[in-house]
């Protein structure tokens, strides 16, 4: 190897490095651009009513409520689940992958027309059409805020209760 070879060798290396740092650091703030506008993205819709604004909501996790739903008939909870809907569906289910989905282990979900949710700080309803098309809540995630009522097992009676006067969707 010539004296010229090897000085060319040494002088590109520090620059290669140098180009691979430029780039991991472009890599990095790209990837940071990325989440930081896939978070704005999914900014949550708050949907509320006026409905039992006096009373205190427990919170709870689906599997509990499941789990001891006798002890909570009549009380106010706040729950989150995956919302399903169809043709006489209206229902919220657990959000896990690893649990029974069937009506035996959901809740009925009976939005009432005397309790209208409208998205936080404006007249928008959740059922109304608005920029086109309607609020889209099929199998996505929400919390729920309404009253737990056994006797109300849903529609053909095949749910383990209902939650009633829905008084927030958080989407």
């Amino acid at each position: 190897m010539t004296s010229a070879y090897k000085k060319f060798i040494v002088m590109a290396l520090p620059h290669q490095t140098q180009n691979l740092l430029h780039l991991n650091k472009i890599l990095f703030f790209a990837l940071m651009a990325c989440v930081s506008l896939q978070s704005c993205s999914r900014a949550k819709k708050l949907y509320t009513s006026d409905c039992d604004i006096d009373r205190q909501f427990k919170h709870i996790s689906f599997k509990q409520l499941i789990d001891s739903l006798d002890n909570y008939d009549q009380q106010y909870i706040e729950v989150s689940g995956k919302y399903e809907e169809d043709k006489g569906v209206s229902a919220l289910v657990c959000d896990s992958l690893f649990v029974d989905h069937s009506s035996k282990n959901a809740l009925w979900v009976n939005f009432s027309q005397d309790c209208p949710l409208y998205l936080l700080g404006t007249h928008q309803g959740l059922f109304e059409y608005n920029d086109g098309k309607f609020t889209q809540i099929n199998d996505k995630a929400i919390t729920i805020r309404g009253m737990i009522d056994l006797h109300n097992k849903g529609r053909l009676k095949q749910y383990k209760g209902t939650i009633d006067r829905v008084s927030l969707v958080k989407l």
